[in-house]
């Protein structure tokens, strides 16, 4: 029998035990920096390191191991593609908390605290009474524990251009996939190339929207909720687009290294589904955090 047709089983592999280390680190390291540990940098400096070795060594090996055909089974490829699935599920859970935050910031807490009616009237008379609800948030309940920001941030300057910048980038990666499968090299290496610039391009832009937020509006993570849940927000989608981004040029140069074909190239589909999942968060954040 043909051995690519057996399912393929990996050698006993060391990568799962150094990453359950490395994010143990990274975890311990950061809970003691914010307790001012002076072990907690270096000990999160060593997990970020160890991190990006097994990354780097980990999907070499599976990279390895497709470039010898290893891979090419159908039920190794069902298994990467739920295991993809399942990834991005959790992605979805990660940002539904932080969007549930905001929601019931907006909705719930904020409301209660300047209620002068109802079963929430105690709260606002005996906490802040002078406290009244808008959002986006520029007069806490406390200032004098949380200096609030002087402005909010506008929607329709460069938040409206990374939506488009965004909106962009999935048309060219799927413009590289169509190229990708009717094995037009051209215009794939043109589609990747231009995702990964546009990704960059909205990197840069929202380095400088965060420089305007603290250096003019006075807006940061310590200037109360509304500060909190942007920059919550904004920036954890921020590093998923670095991710995506470092992503897309590892990509990039698979592709110059012919490593994939119409019929064998699911690392491009699964970057190009997690480049997707990015930008439908980008479009949610821009309603929810910018718009409305």
């Amino acid at each position: 029998m043909n051995k690519k047709s057996n399912y393929y089983l990996p050698t006993p592999s060391s990568w799962p035990l150094k990453g359950s280390i490395a994010l143990i680190c990274i975890m311990l390291g950061a809970a003691n920096w914010l307790h001012d540990e002076w072990f907690g940098p270096y000990l999160l400096a060593f997990g970020l390191c160890m991190l990006f070795y097994i990354i780097y060594g980990w999907f070499g090996t599976v990279i390895h191991e497709n470039r010898e055909g290893l891979l090419n089974n159908k039920q190794v490829d069902r298994s990467f593609r739920w295991g993809m699935c399942w990834f991005i599920f959790s992605e979805v859970m990660f940002f539904g908390a932080f969007f549930g935050a905001l929601f019931y910031v907006r909705v719930v807490s904020v409301p209660w605290l300047s209620s002068d009616v109802g079963s929430h009237l105690t709260s606002h008379v005996l906490l802040w009474p002078s406290f009244k609800a808008s959002w986006p948030l520029l007069s806490n309940p406390n200032p004098a524990a949380f200096v609030a920001p002087k402005s909010v941030m506008e929607a329709w300057g460069i938040p409206a251009i990374n939506t488009l910048i965004l909106l962009t980038s999935g048309a060219t990666i799927t413009v590289a996939h169509w190229s990708l499968l009717k094995n037009k090299r051209s215009l794939m290496l043109i589609g990747q190339l231009l995702t990964i610039c546009l990704g960059i391009s909205f990197l840069v832009l929202q380095a400088h929207e965060y420089g305007v937020a603290y250096l003019e509006k006075g807006l940061t993570l310590a200037s109360g909720i509304y500060g909190t849940t942007f920059f919550m927000l904004t920036g954890f989608h921020g590093l998923h687009v670095t991710i995506g981004t470092i992503g897309l040029i590892a990509i990039f140069y698979r592709m110059l290294k012919y490593d994939f074909n119409p019929h064998n190239h699911f690392a491009f589909e699964a970057i190009s589904w997690y480049w997707h999942f990015v930008d439908v968060v980008w479009l949610l954040l821009f309603v929810f955090v910018y718009w409305l």
